[in-house]
């Protein structure tokens, strides 16, 4: 093969040269000869260094090309400092090696070559865009790199699109055909204003999905501003991120994205907790835009499941979201009650249930203001009396007084009264109950505690005389619209809610509604609002906003409906029919299935089981509590302390009427129409505004 002129002529200077390198130390070591050589060696090593330092391509090429220059120095300076020609005649081989790897490599006329250039030192410029291009038109050269000015001539050859050149073009490393362009304005002084992501995409023959155009700040050196753009043309990227996302891409498309489930969202991490089969996503949103917003079926369909499977639930903490993915809906599983989980702690907080993210869901059997009322409120078969045998369970266990009075007999209610001081069914038993209540706050409130003094209930404080006592009413409403006692009940109810906190006295009502419509008071609501932890279960969805609006919730933060089941829908539809066989039954298992309010926000949670079917003996204390001797024998000075099953006594609700004198406008068994006849009497609350009123007006009516 015929070698070219510069080679071969390269190739007889080293071989003349390398004598020379190799005597001129040893024979003459102040010859100006050698001088010379070391000057060159270190004009070649400057040149290594600019070539380093450049942001050009073809830095190998231009280090190789100086390398004969400072390797002949260092032969130079090795030949002058050994003894002689060196062990072995070192000098005159090393001079010989410096001549042959010359002789090979040939920096000077080979990489010198534009047209001949080594694999090593060559750019990889993208498959689409052509070698060798003419010098550009539109702009003068700069000096740029190889892959620029082939961008440049492309970009040129396809109308210089929305009127801009090319100042730079860089190639994303391992990427064949993605790149980055920095543009500028053809004119000077003139913005970019109708460069669109399909005009480069048509330009690269890409998708217009593909690029993405950004502002330009300015940076030292060079100009900003409107009259530049940076445009990322990623055809491989794209495709590497539709197939095979990383976490933080797939939250980006998907979930990050505008119109996407929560907008603006960037993902932290994910985290797999085995053991509770559920995956956790935690991420955040930038401070500047608030609070998240999250739409929860856009979300869901994200994740691959569906809304009403009850599997998915969000939890938002300022900035911060964590998303749970449950694989199955932990509303569908059973949490059975335990002892363990019904004793309050040094709080008073004791585990209610589990909420949707698996963390337990606790209600308090008092507060710092005093004894904790109760709010319960589920229709019929939604697991009212379940998480009322809960609490029950909790205020025993807390040493607590229990009474229990229901308007309509029921199997676990019964159950449960067998572990209360007292329990009963029906207006009549629940009006006497809560006269008890209100004659107690006088009672108690003039007991002496262990310093002699008189205090409001504080069970951290030590010396009180008396137990907290819980009053259980259920079905309340029912008998609060009775036709005889209903008034009353509704008024005490409210005295209670309002004073008996500070007694020791917690008053908790359960019923299917907490309308005022439906005959709740909104004072009642409210007091019991304040001093409770309410929980509500299994709420027709089109009740929901009404429901929450009623206890107080804002509009933002009232929850969607729960599905009608949590059980995924059994597969093979299709085939049934084909088949003309019938549809399965559903699974309606949201019972026990609700909110609890404990803050502005409701949480989603299931409620403990209690196994009434195996007994519930074990829930409970061994023994009962009751109030003490001094309650009981004031109670009974007052005409209240007696079987409350009894009949209506002589006076008990007003004078009896007279047959001589009454006919037929005699009041009937509630007494006079302010004692609520016919249930339209006027409320007692305008009239009776403490509990020694209220116990002045039962002594008055009783004849005590």
């Amino acid at each position: 093969m015929s070698v070219p002129r510069s080679v071969a002529l390269e190739r007889t200077l080293y071989t003349l040269a390398a004598p020379v390198l190799a005597a001129a130390p040893n024979l003459y070591p102040d010859s100006p000869v050698n001088t010379v050589v070391q000057l060159a060696g270190a004009a070649g090593i400057g040149g290594w260094v600019l070539a380093a330092k450049s942001d050009e391509s073809g830095a190998g090429r231009k280090i190789l090309r100086w390398s004969p220059l400072v390797f002949a120095a260092a032969v130079d300076v090795a030949a002058k400092n050994t003894i002689g020609w060196g062990p072995w005649c070192m000098d005159a081989l090393l001079a010989a090696g410096w001549a042959a790897a010359g002789a090979i490599v040939l920096p000077f006329s080979r990489h010198a070559r534009r047209k001949h250039r080594p694999a090593l030192a060559a750019p990889a410029p993208a498959p689409q865009l052509q070698p060798l291009p003419e010098p550009s038109p539109a702009q003068p050269d700069d000096g740029a790199d190889t892959f620029t000015r082939q961008v440049r001539w492309l970009w040129e050859n396809r109308g210089m699109p929305g009127r801009t050149i090319v100042v730079k073009a860089t190639p994303h490393p391992g990427m064949r055909h993605d790149l980055s362009l920095l543009l500028r304005a053809s004119e000077a002084g003139r913005p970019i204003t109708g460069l669109k992501e399909e005009d480069v995409a048509a330009a690269f023959e890409v998708d217009a999905a593909d690029v993405h155009i950004e502002e330009v700040a300015r940076q030292h050196g060079r100009g900003g501003g409107p009259g530049w753009k940076e445009v990322h043309v990623t055809p491989d990227l794209s495709e590497r991120r539709r197939k095979a996302p990383t976490a933080h891409e797939w939250w980006a498309d998907r979930i990050g994205a505008v119109g996407g489930a929560v907008p603006g969202s960037e993902f932290v991490k994910e985290i797999r907790d085995e053991h509770r089969k559920v995956t956790h996503y935690i991420a955040q949103v930038p401070d500047e835009m608030g609070e998240p917003r999250v739409n929860l079926h856009t979300l869901a369909a994200a994740l691959k499941t569906k809304y009403d499977e009850g599997r998915l639930f969000v939890t938002v903490d300022g900035s911060q979201i964590l998303v749970s993915l449950w694989d199955s809906s932990p509303l569908a599983q059973v949490f059975p009650a335990t002892r363990e989980l019904l004793t309050p702690d040094k709080d008073g907080r004791w585990v209610t249930g589990y909420l949707g993210n698996g963390q337990p869901a606790r209600n308090r059997v008092y507060t710092d203001r005093g004894a904790a009322h109760g709010l319960f409120v589920a229709p019929s078969g939604g697991g009212k009396t379940q998480l009322m045998g809960l609490h029950v369970a909790a205020d025993a266990l807390f040493g607590a007084v229990v009474m229990l009075a229901t308007e309509a007999p029921d199997e676990k209610t019964a159950a449960l009264g067998k572990h209360t001081a007292r329990y009963g069914v029906g207006a009549l038993y629940m009006i006497r109950l809560l006269r008890v209540l209100v004659a107690l706050m006088e009672i108690r409130g003039e007991m002496p505690w262990e310093d002699g003094e008189v205090h409001e209930w504080d069970p951290t404080r030590p010396g009180c005389p008396y137990r907290m006592l819980s009053a259980y009413l259920d079905e309340f409403l029912s008998a609060a619209r009775n036709g005889d006692y209903g008034a009353e009940i509704m008024d005490l109810a409210e005295l209670v809610s309002v004073k008996g906190r500070k007694y020791g006295v917690g008053l908790k009502v359960a019923g299917q509604s907490i309308y005022v419509q439906d005959g709740f008071t909104q004072l009642l609501c409210e007091n019991l609002r304040e001093n409770c932890i309410p929980v509500v279960l299994k709420v027709a969805p089109k009740k929901v906003t009404e429901m929450f609006k009623a206890l107080g919730i804002p509009s933002e933060y009232i929850p969607d409906p729960l599905p009608r089941s949590f059980s995924p829908a059994e597969k093979g539809r299709i085939e049934r029919v084909m088949a003309g066989e019938p549809e399965p039954p559903s699974d309606s298992n949201t019972g026990g299935a609700g909110w609890i309010i404990e803050s502005k926000q409701p949480d989603v949670l299931r409620t403990l089981f209690m196994d009434f079917k195996a007994g519930i003996d074990g829930y409970f204390p061994d023994a009962v509590a009751t109030l003490t001797d001094h309650e009981i024998r004031e109670l009974e000075a007052r005409d209240l302390w007696f079987d409350w099953t009894e009949p209506p006594r002589p006076g008990e609700f007003g004078p009896e009427p007279d047959d001589e004198d009454g006919g037929d406008e005699a009041p009937k068994k509630g007494g006079d129409k302010r004692r609520g006849g016919g249930g339209k009497s006027a409320p007692r609350r305008d009239t009776v505004t403490s509990p020694r009123q209220a116990l002045e007006a039962i002594k008055n009516l009783s004849g005590v």
